[in-house]
């Protein structure tokens, strides 16, 4: 499973560590794994911290993942299915912000399902499979 930044976000304002965060993903046997994007997107929500208290939970909160997490980049093969995805879905009227898009595109690449509470943008995706948190 791709974890969405949504997810992490959640679990790091609930007061939860990254490990703990990943001990109530799944079992031992479900592989949980990072979009280069959702670092990108916990980075920035590291520089706008209000509070050098939230700075440095929301800083340790990211290093902890980045340590015990595998982080996929975002190779030609998924910048190639997502910009296909985006032609697609621009087609019909329909837009998913770049990241999401990029998130998503991951997932359905590496065969993985995607952990979100942004169903919204994430559905959009054709033949992406969501689990909501």
């Amino acid at each position: 499973m791709i974890l969405d930044s949504s997810v992490v976000i959640a679990a790091e304002r609930a007061g939860q560590t990254a490990y703990q965060m990943v001990q109530t993903m799944g079992s031992d046997d479900t592989e949980l794994a990072l979009s280069v994007v959702t670092i990108l997107e916990l980075a920035h929500g590291v520089a706008r911290a209000n509070t050098e208290a939230r700075h440095t939970i929301r800083q340790r909160f990211l290093q902890d993942l980045l340590s015990g997490m595998p982080v996929h980049p975002v190779t030609v093969p998924i910048a190639m299915r997502a910009g296909h995805i985006d032609g697609l879905l621009r087609a019909q009227g329909l837009r998913v912000a770049l990241a999401d898009l990029l998130i998503g595109a991951t997932a359905l690449e590496l065969g993985f399902s995607i952990v979100t509470n942004n169903v919204r943008h994430f559905e959009m995706i054709p033949a992406l499979e969501i689990r909501q948190r």
